[in-house]
């Protein structure tokens, strides 16, 4: 079994924050203070801080796209990927690259989108056709 990661990283405002990862991405909240929010991120602890968020710039070059860099993200199974897509379209959030299936055919065949939160945080979420080819080469 996978124990969870931690991802600790700055967002400008605590409740954009909070309706964002509680409310579109359905993300239990967990303990916090007036700087400080944890969330339930599918299994994972993330920790959003007051603070200026991290520079990104679309420099990651996969497939026929461009990404923005850096970037975090998750694997989902394809119907809680399917489920967080559609959550995502109905409450209006742009994607920066919607969801496709990427290297079909291919080993690591998958699915995936690229989003970001209200704080620009770039946030990619995967779905692989075959879970055991994540590491394939």
């Amino acid at each position: 079994m996978l124990m969870p990661f931690h991802l600790a990283f700055h967002v400008d405002d605590l409740e954009t924050a909070r309706r964002f990862y509680g409310g579109v991405l359905g993300c239990a909240e967990g303990r916090s203070t007036g700087t400080w929010v944890d969330f339930d991120f599918f299994g994972h602890q993330m920790s959003l801080h007051l603070g200026v968020p991290f520079a990104t710039a679309l420099t990651g070059k996969v497939g026929d796209h461009m990404v923005p860099m850096p970037h975090f993200g998750l694997v989902l199974d394809l119907a809680r990927f399917k489920e967080l897509a559609a959550r995502l379209d109905r409450a209006g959030v742009d994607f920066v690259i919607p969801p496709e299936l990427r290297f079909e055919g291919q080993p690591g065949a998958q699915w995936t989108m690229f989003f970001r939160d209200p704080a620009g945080n770039p946030i990619e979420v995967k779905a692989y056709i075959d879970p055991s080819q994540i590491f394939a080469v």
